[in-house]
């Protein structure tokens, strides 16, 4: 999962998403740089929004499922073809699930205990939630004495804080309705979203 995430830093993700604006802005994010997706599972009719994003990326973007906190959602998700799990929490069912059968996985920690939980999976990569509430050094308090970890910021992340993330060590973040202007999504407007992704995409690499 490390890799992935070196390689796509900021994770766009989708929850409640209208149907009918999933491809748009999904295409409008992805021209502005950004190349993974996250569609949250308690979402209505989340896993046809994960296939018709496979659908429509095929192998040029990550399309991942997010919120999977039990087994019917991992087995929903995982026949919808995404390519990567993510959890709020140390769900231990989750973590079995894709320990088995091979499946990238984010799960979501916030305690010491947590992170124990899914390194004992084998889960060095983690997704820290909320981040946004917790002060930006807790990264390193569980750095210490869990060496060799690495975490995504998720939960409180937008334009205007995500290069600080950065900065106190996160190799990602996932950002949810903050990506774009509310106003520019809802009235179309995909050239200028590509345009502010794009402009966020250029802070963070720098």
């Amino acid at each position: 999962m490390k890799d992935i995430i070196l390689q796509n830093p900021i994770c766009a993700i989708l929850r409640g998403a209208d149907p009918r604006e999933v491809i748009p802005y999904a295409t409008a994010v992805f021209n502005g740089g950004v190349r993974m997706f996250e569609v949250a599972m308690n979402t209505e009719g989340a896993a046809q929004q994960i296939e018709m994003l496979r659908e429509a990326f095929g192998d040029q973007a990550m399309v991942g499922a997010g919120t999977v906190i039990n087994e019917e959602r991992c087995l929903l998700a995982e026949q919808a073809g995404a390519q990567f799990f993510l959890t709020p929490s140390a769900t231990e069912s989750t973590l079995r699930f894709c320990a088995e059968r091979d499946i990238p996985l984010l799960p979501g920690v916030m305690t010491p205990t947590d992170v124990a939980l899914c390194l004992s999976y084998g889960y060095t990569t983690m997704k820290l939630f909320p981040a946004g509430d917790l002060p930006l050094g807790y990264i390193k308090s569980l750095k210490g004495p869990y060496s060799g970890t690495e975490y995504v910021a998720v939960g409180g992340v937008g334009p205007d804080n995500i290069k600080q993330f950065f900065d106190a060590g996160f190799i990602g973040v996932g950002i949810g309705s903050s990506l774009a202007p509310k106003a520019l999504v809802a009235e179309g407007r995909w050239d200028e979203v590509t345009e502010y992704v794009a402009d966020l995409v250029r802070k963070v690499k720098q």
